[in-house]
């Protein structure tokens, strides 16, 4: 059952990188063979023999398949190595001309460059929250204030765009959910000021059903940007879906309460009596 699983999902992930159902079929049937002929790889991966060739033949010139000019002919799959960075290149080439595609196109209206402040917006999953965090910390001209929810937010990749804002004589102010996760961040980020923050609200222990919800990140940049991000544990076994809010401007309101949350929770950090009792 799990190499079935295996085998669907590996099929599902190939066609996300570019291969058609036919394509990603055969490649993962030669993939569990030495070599095969186009009856074996039709008969290992339920494609109609006559397709086989056709899908082979672009495996092929996508230098994931090699052929072997017997009678009948033989193919293989190339290595995992090979084709797993076969397939990244191609993808990242294909990221890069997309970049360059979109950033040709004339803009439909005029940009009228006057900053918006009372506007949210919002953002769903792990990867672009983790992206616009770590671009409002690059933008951020003197102080960044960040509340860490949960471990997993704290990749390299963070660590090194906070170090980078330290290493340019940016204010930089973290606080943690508990004194373990403080002590990590202060291990990853020795010159930084760290904290156990006060908001206990951040950690999901709430009394209702929205207890299963957890802040994951709190970030204000330079006191007018402010994200917030939280995610829903919906089972151990299943990533989390993290969704975000970001608005910008000093009068902007979500950011004047954030603000002013997270200047209890400073508070409640740096006051001992608070923090013993």
């Amino acid at each position: 059952m799990k190499d079935l699983s295996n085998h669907q999902r590996a099929v599902e992930l190939l066609q996300k990188l570019g291969l058609k159902e036919y394509e990603a079929k055969c490649f993962v049937a030669l993939s569990r063979l030495p070599k095969g002929t186009a009856k074996t790889i039709s008969e290992t991966s339920e494609v109609p023999r006559t397709r086989v060739y056709d899908a082979i033949r672009v495996l092929e010139a996508k230098g994931l398949v090699e052929v072997q000019h017997s009678n009948p002919q033989q193919f293989r799959a190339v290595s995992i190595e090979e084709a797993s960075e076969t397939l990244r290149e191609e993808y990242q080439s294909r990221t890069e001309t997309l970049v360059d595609a979109l950033g040709d196109i004339e803009p439909a209206l005029p940009d009228d460059d006057q900053e918006v402040t009372h506007e949210v917006w919002a953002l769903s999953g792990a990867t672009p929250i983790t992206n616009r965090t770590q671009q409002l910390i690059d933008a951020a001209g003197r102080e960044i204030v960040l509340i860490v929810g949960r471990e997993a937010v704290l990749t390299e990749d963070l660590v090194e765009h906070l170090q980078t804002a330290q290493e340019t004589g940016l204010s930089v102010l973290i606080g943690a959910v508990t004194e373990q996760l403080r002590d990590r961040i202060q291990e990853a980020l020795p010159d930084a000021e760290v904290f156990v923050s006060g908001l206990e609200w951040l950690s999901g222990s709430l009394t209702d059903q929205s207890e299963d919800v957890t802040i994951s990140r709190l970030l204000l940049v330079d006191r007018n940007t402010i994200l917030v991000s939280s995610v829903y544990e919906k089972d151990s076994n299943e990533p989390s879906d993290e969704k975000a809010v970001f608005g910008r401007g000093f009068d902007n309101g979500i950011v004047v309460i954030a603000r002013r949350l997270m200047a209890t929770g400073l508070n409640s950090a740096d006051d001992p009596e608070t923090s013993d009792g």
